[in-house]
């Protein structure tokens, strides 16, 4: 996608920079644009202060990467959380699916991504290095690895069960019910609360 033209008329600065968005083409970043200019300027307003600060203060956490506005986000400093049970997963929203649709009450480690060395993403990018250190300590028992069943997701799931039998940390995988080739964050909650309950050694 081009770059926003700061010298074009600022309606269609607005549309191409709605364009960034994940499945919005010319004419629905057009509609989005004119929706907020012709009946609600509030709305977009809010848009506009909530995307500002979420921009220059939302980062990752420490430890498990999730997306954070302090150095340790709640769920890893949570006194409540299992802390020997660690879910890997590849990002924020497959992190929240999981949290939304079971009774997990471990703690998280988002790739946020999964290995694909066509695009040039190997396993530093997925904080690999960081997830040895954490296995290392000895506190995590079982790592359930919850990356998508496509094929990057499934040679990450390999990656990572390699990765935990080198610290003797028992990896599982989620079983039965996801769609091979399916992504978790559009399965349905029993779907994947099955899924998550009948998990299985990793291969």
């Amino acid at each position: 996608m081009p770059a926003v033209n700061d010298r074009a008329p600022l309606v269609e600065q607005l549309i191409e920079a709605l364009r960034c968005l994940p499945g919005v083409g010319q004419k629905t970043a057009q509609r989005m644009a004119y929706q907020l200019l012709e009946r609600n300027r509030e709305g977009g307003q809010r848009l506009s202060a909530a995307l500002a600060a979420a921009m220059e203060r939302v980062g990752h956490c420490q430890q498990c990467r999730d997306f954070s506005e302090q150095d340790l986000c709640a769920t890893c400093t949570s006194a409540s959380r299992e802390r020997g049970l660690l879910c890997a997963v590849e990002s924020p929203a497959d992190r929240l699916v999981i949290e939304q649709a079971t009774g997990y009450r471990g703690l998280y480690f988002v790739l946020q991504g999964r290995l694909s060395p066509l695009d040039g993403i190997g396993p530093k990018d997925l904080g690999m290095d960081k997830l040895a250190t954490r296995l290392a300590q000895g506190e995590v028992r079982e790592l359930i690895i919850a990356t998508n069943p496509t094929v990057e997701g499934e040679a990450t799931a390999h990656y990572l069960a390699q990765l935990a039998r080198q610290f003797e940390v028992r990896p599982s995988r989620l079983a039965h019910g996801l769609p091979l080739g399916g992504e978790l964050e559009y399965v349905d909650r029993g779907t994947l609360a099955h899924a998550f309950g009948s998990r299985h050694d990793a291969a």
